[in-house]
């Protein structure tokens, strides 16, 4: 994908930037166990295990997890940083934001 053109990874971007965004697992977990994840991100080539851990995570604390259709690659290069595999949101209205843009974009391909 184009990062440039695409929407949710430019809102990503503006996620770091806003220092909204946790990344990399323990951040992404310590966000979630804290209370301030408000939404968590998963690239499409996270391993199982990290799958289920932040899928069971998210269940229990109640975040929303979004399976996304981009490479850990993909999502570090938004953010500035190298391959990340899980995101966390800090921010409500980004979180929703990128909810929606990552819907569309999934419902496109």
């Amino acid at each position: 994908m184009n990062q440039r053109r695409d929407p949710s990874l430019m809102l990503l971007g503006m996620c770091r930037i806003s220092q909204s965004a946790k990344s990399g697992e323990e951040k992404a977990e310590a966000a979630i166990r804290d209370g301030s994840a408000q939404l968590v991100i998963l690239s499409s080539d996270a391993s199982g295990n990290t799958r289920k851990k932040f899928h069971d995570k998210c269940t229990f604390y109640h975040v929303a997890i979004i399976d996304s259709p981009y490479t850990k690659r993909e999502i570090g290069e938004a953010m500035g940083q190298s391959e990340r595999s899980v995101v966390a949101i800090t921010s409500e209205g980004l979180a929703r934001k990128l909810t929606e843009t990552i819907n569309q974009t999934m419902g496109e391909i």
